[in-house]
């Protein structure tokens, strides 16, 4: 039996990718950017996606689009914008949470009430953790019926060869749903990208995207010891007046260990002076295929090169990593196929 879902705030589609890995049938994606509309519809043309403003999207539209009555749909699943929660946008929690696209959680709720989906899947930043709209919209999802679980899983132990914590909440109609269990081992970066062929000349255009920067950068990138070297070990000729000042960030200009898992891909993970982004042996950093393998995206994934690095990083920094949605799918998949036994 075919289990259907709907992905909302789909992004390029590792949502979905992850769900279909699961044996989920993505009958329905949401997503207002237009960039990440068109790569998810490269890689998953036969689902039915509205590209829109969620808010204007109504429940009679998506019923009536796929067919469905309410209290049909197998499972809804998302991850509402989460810049706003980030720890850098709250200067770790200093900071007031206020930024508008944080009450999308809200439109989110919206749909589960007028679909009634027998199961809710959204994941999001462990900011959301701490603020009282998690705490509004598990209350809701109660109210409605569901047993809810809630957590911060980092999902390096998922699978993904990323040190990255998010929050996850399962939902279900008929009970709770469990998590999937961590796994015993962690997926390295060595595992993951060492055996693409080498970046410029692969024929992968994603992957051989060139790099444009300063003679002075690339000595810098040159000085940092291989295989986990940070800008700790440069010269003090190269280091930066701004980094000396502040003891943070310790990560800018570092390469990544082929035998440990990598740094959290952010939208920044092309420009090595936004975190640890470096390869762990080639002097530049990681390419826009690495980081979407790192992501765990099929090697096969479309992404057209033509949006340019910066267009590129933004869609795989924001997605959801396909094997750690796998994981955690696969226990909801088995809850609701056990309904029918």
């Amino acid at each position: 039996m075919s289990l259907k879902a709907i992905d909302v705030f789909s992004g390029c589609g590792g949502l979905t990718t992850g769900l279909k890995k699961a044996s989920f049938s993505v009958v329905g994606a949401v997503e207002l950017d237009a960039a990440a509309c068109h790569v998810y519809e490269l890689n998953h043309s036969k689902t039915k996606l509205w590209h829109t403003d969620i808010s204007l999207l109504s429940v009679g539209t998506i019923l009536n689009d796929l067919e469905i009555k309410k209290g049909e749909l197998d499972l809804l699943a998302g991850c509402p914008p989460c810049q706003g929660f980030s720890t850098v946008r709250t200067l770790n929690g200093s900071k007031a949470i206020s930024d508008e696209r944080n009450d999308l959680i809200f439109e989110f709720l919206r749909l589960v009430k007028g679909l009634l989906p027998r199961s809710v899947m959204m994941e999001n930043v462990p900011g959301l953790a701490n603020d009282n709209r998690i705490l509004q919209f598990q209350r809701s999802l109660r109210r409605l019926g569901y047993s809810v679980h809630f957590k911060i899983l980092n999902v390096a132990e998922y699978g993904v060869p990323q040190r990255r914590h998010r929050v996850v909440l399962l939902a279900g109609r008929s009970g709770p749903i469990e998590f999937a269990k961590p796994s015993k081992k962690i997926r390295s970066v060595r595992q993951t990208i060492s055996h693409l062929p080498k970046a410029g000349d692969s024929g992968d255009a994603v992957h051989d995207i060139p790099e444009n920067r300063s003679e002075r950068t690339r000595n810098l990138i040159r000085l940092v010891p291989h295989d986990g070297g940070s800008r700790a070990d440069l010269p003090s000729s190269f280091r930066l007046k701004c980094h000396e000042k502040c003891d943070g960030f310790k990560d800018v200009y570092g390469r990544m260990a082929w035998d440990d898992v990598a740094p959290t891909l952010t939208t920044g993970c092309f420009n090595p002076s936004k975190g640890r982004f470096l390869h762990p042996e080639e002097n530049r950093a990681v390419t826009m295929r690495e980081a979407a393998m790192l992501q765990t995206f099929p090697r096969s994934y479309k992404f057209p090169a033509k949006l340019g690095k910066v267009a590129l990083a933004m869609q795989i920094g924001n997605a959801i990593p396909p094997e750690f949605v796998r994981r955690h799918a696969l226990k909801v998949h088995k809850y609701l196929m056990s309904e029918h036994e």
